[in-house]
């Protein structure tokens, strides 16, 4: 069968996991007698809309713990680029990786930007770019708001503000290091930063952060390319002089690999290169060689020292997407199609799980195998909307699927690769393509192909996430901009 299920046990130490037992092959051996912890108050689950509903806005990659909200409506009926940043030029810079020195413009995967809305007023997007800054606009003109802050190297993926109203930015870079920086100063100050490499007991792959951290409590939940996930105490307060402070602590770090994953896959290829999600005290994440892991950590966030494994399943390939929790526990991933494995050929490559069903967890898959000449399946996290789920395709193009039977009910065609992830706000689908295009389909009826109720054409491929809140999108391009798309008013 294609399940997999294993369960084990961490002990938190001083700053980092230890295993229960010595050996590291007995990692993940069966969970061992618990022992009694305080009591304390759960960690919120499942909340509808935003994280925190007190403190309104987009605060991190798709919105919520189960990365399942995607902003607030209306949405614009004749949109028009109303701004564009910079006005002129692109966000470049050049970066070093395995591949050498290239030049690298604008916002990429994911690249969704939070939107902030301000007491007096003002609404605020924060978004990190590949001029290796981290940038605060006026959502609605597109001025600075703030000072960038350099980090040196590219700022990818998407980055979290903090959902509690704590004026307080967690982001990374491609410079190793992720950053919690202050707000509320005369610019950005970075008050404390964790390096990729010397965070864990061993870095695996790469020191790149490209998944949003999540706040769940005084708790920061944060996956690296190093492999590993990191949840780190955050002791948020306040100094003397009123401003904003945090005594960070890391209290577990649990590795996105076991002893089974180094034998089906032994290239090591272990990065967390998506976004955490979180449901009912237990944290979901995957990895580049497919394996999806959930840790029960409810203890840890209540300041005892447990971690268990209680789910694992191995899609066979790189599973870079977040994983999305729907409103009764089930998990969607979508996968990519480079090693055309038996075991990825066999799951397929927009899976339903139920991780209450550890012996059997696979509830429906969807081959998604058309490739762009090389690769197949999918960079692009679901989105869940009623009865149906939609995923773009790295071929190009969009899948809508009946949720309960895992059924394709239509597919669109578009200019690929299609990675941005498709968002829905009041029956409006919005999804971006690779020739710049960002389009708006009525979903309104979920038995019929969408017709098109709009597209806007900017700059560059489109690979970042749009964010909505109440009547604009902003999206970046790979050409190197970020817009503002809104209904011009006279």
């Amino acid at each position: 069968m294609v399940a997999a299920v294993g369960v084990g046990e961490l002990i938190v130490g001083a700053g980092r996991s230890t295993p229960t037992s010595a050996g590291p092959a007995e990692r993940f051996a069966g969970a061992q007698k618990e022992q009694e912890e305080p009591a304390a108050p759960a960690a919120p689950a499942r909340p509808a809309g935003a994280i925190n509903p007190e403190f309104p806005g987009l605060t991190t990659f798709r919105g919520n713990l189960t990365r399942s909200y995607y902003g607030e409506g209306p949405l614009p009926r004749q949109p028009r680029i109303l701004w564009r940043y910079p006005r002129s030029g692109g966000m470049c810079a050049p970066s070093t990786d395995e591949s050498g020195t290239q030049t690298w413009c604008g916002v990429g995967w994911t690249g969704q930007p939070n939107v902030i809305p301000h007491e007096d007023g003002r609404l605020e997007l924060r978004f990190g770019a590949y001029d290796t800054n981290y940038h605060f606009l006026n959502a609605r003109t597109g001025a600075q708001m703030r000072e960038d802050l350099d980090t040196g190297d590219l700022a990818k993926g998407s980055a979290t503000s903090d959902p509690d109203g704590y004026p307080l930015y967690y982001a990374g870079s491609r410079d190793d290091m992720f950053r919690i920086v202050a707000l509320d100063r005369k610019r950005p100050t970075v008050l404390w930063s964790l390096d990729a490499n010397t965070s864990v007991p061993e870095r695996v792959w790469n020191n790149d952060w490209d998944g949003a951290a999540l706040v769940v409590g005084d708790y920061l939940l944060a996956g690296g390319e190093n492999s590993w996930l990191h949840v780190i105490k955050l002791n948020r307060g306040w100094t003397r002089q009123g401003k904003v402070r945090v005594r960070p602590r890391v209290v577990l770090t649990l590795p996105s690999w076991d002893d089974q994953l180094e034998r089906d896959a032994p290239g090591r290829h272990y990065s967390i290169e998506n976004s955490v999600a979180f449901d009912d005290g237990v944290a979901y994440f995957a990895n580049s060689a497919g394996l999806i892991q959930g840790w029960d950590i409810s203890r840890v966030l209540r300041g005892g020292r447990k971690a268990t494994r209680v789910f694992r399943f191995w899609t066979g390939d790189d599973t870079d997407a977040s994983i999305v929790i729907d409103e009764d526990g089930f998990l969607y991933a979508a996968s990519e199609l480079e090693s055309f494995s038996p075991r990825s050929l066999e799951v397929g490559q927009l899976i339903k799980l139920d991780p209450r069903r550890r012996g059997q967890p696979l509830v429906w898959s969807v081959p998604i195998r058309e490739t762009d000449g090389e690769k197949g399946g999918s960079w692009s996290t679901p989105a869940l909307h009623g009865d149906m789920v939609y995923v773009a395709t790295n071929a190009g193009g969009l899948l809508g699927v009946d949720r309960g039977s895992g059924k394709v009910r239509w597919r669109i065609r578009l200019p690929g690769p299609t990675w941005s992830s498709p968002v829905v706000v009041d029956d409006v689908l919005i999804q971006g393509d690779c020739d710049g295009v960002l389009h708006a389909y009525d979903v309104s009826d979920p038995r019929q192909r969408p017709p098109e109720l709009w597209s806007v054409e900017l700059d560059g491929c489109i690979e970042a996430t749009p964010a909505v809140w109440k009547g604009m999108i902003f999206i970046g391009t790979r050409a190197g901009a970020m817009y503002a798309i809104g209904d011009v008013r006279g």
